[in-house]
């Protein structure tokens, strides 16, 4: 009999990694909306109706699987994720906490490191609301999972992409971003290949507590992703500013993640999941799907020109 994994938070990406979960485990997935039902019932997932925000419709999980894949983003406002305390809550409640579980967390624990490189050692400092979020959240399965005796994963993620998932909006709007030397450094991931290393740590069932930055291997400036994007989606590139006059022109939640800079090390994935990242860099991607540029207006037969970056 397959071992039982309970999926909180099925978004786009853990749905991106249902194929390959459901040969391996009898899955079960929460849903809000009962459109999504039938979309899980489809994939071939068993659909478990909860809602985060009440904590009432959560008790039912406890004692569903043997594995517990958290995805589901905290609350947008405060320092606290109100959603993870309700559920450990509800399967601690009946003592059947998952003897594994993953949590989807992101890199933006470590807060600015001034462009230095950093891996899973490093001491997070957030200093962004959203990252004290997820800070907040990664403690509660931490100590959820010491006090329960249970294995657990954290997924450190930077910024998921995908054909299908470009800030083109971004680019399209024109906002500036940072002039070439001023420029901080930050991690993308393809969607299909972070579906790829949460198989993979889904499988590691060792026991402890173990962190993995989940990203690719080569950091890239801000603008120069940007860059990328314009190209690829036939766009000018956006104009460039110094620190001080970008910050006085753009929103402070766009200024708290553009004055952050950091490279990430993802070594650990590398030897100890084993996961064989198809796109390694940005790059790789890019010139993978030149052909789906005409998806946005590009002219038949152009390149997109831009290698490995």
């Amino acid at each position: 009999m397959k071992p039982s994994l309970l999926i909180v938070g099925c978004g786009n990406v853990a749905r991106r990694a249902l194929p390959s979960l459901i040969e391996r485990y009898r899955v079960l997935a929460t849903y809000r909306d009962p459109a999504q039902a039938a979309a899980l019932r489809a994939a071939g997932a068993i659909p478990v109706y909860a809602d985060l925000d009440q904590p009432a419709t959560l008790t039912r999980l406890a004692g569903l699987a043997s594995r517990l894949l958290y995805t589901a983003p905290p609350p947008a406002q405060g320092e606290r994720d109100p959603r993870v305390a309700h559920l450990i809550a509800a399967l601690k409640r009946r003592s059947m906490l998952p003897q594994h579980l993953v949590y989807i967390s992101t890199t933006g624990v470590y807060g600015d490191c001034g462009g230095a490189w950093v891996d899973e050692t490093r001491t997070p400092a957030p200093d962004s609301p959203r990252g004290k979020r997820r800070l907040d959240a990664e403690r509660q399965w931490r100590r959820a999972a010491q006090s329960g005796g249970v294995s657990l994963s954290i997924l450190r993620v930077p910024g998921i992409y995908a054909i299908d998932r470009l800030p083109v909006e971004r680019v399209m709007s024109g906002s500036p971003v940072l002039q070439a030397d001023e420029d901080n450094y930050g991690n993308h991931i393809h969607a299909d290949d972070l579906a790829g290393l949460i198989v993979a740590a889904l499988a590691r069932y060792q026991g402890g507590i173990r962190v993995f930055n989940a990203c690719d291997n080569f950091p890239l400036p801000t603008g120069t992703w940007l860059e990328c994007v314009a190209a690829f989606a036939h766009l000018p590139p956006l104009p460039r500013l110094p620190r001080a006059a970008l910050q006085q022109v753009v929103s402070p939640a766009l200024w708290s993640f553009l004055r952050e800079s950091r490279r990430v090390s993802n070594q650990r994935i590398r030897h100890e999941l084993r996961y064989p990242l198809r796109y390694p860099d940005v790059g790789v991607f890019f010139t993978a799907h030149a052909p789906c540029r005409s998806c946005f207006g590009a002219p038949e037969g152009e390149g997109v020109g831009l290698g490995r970056v």
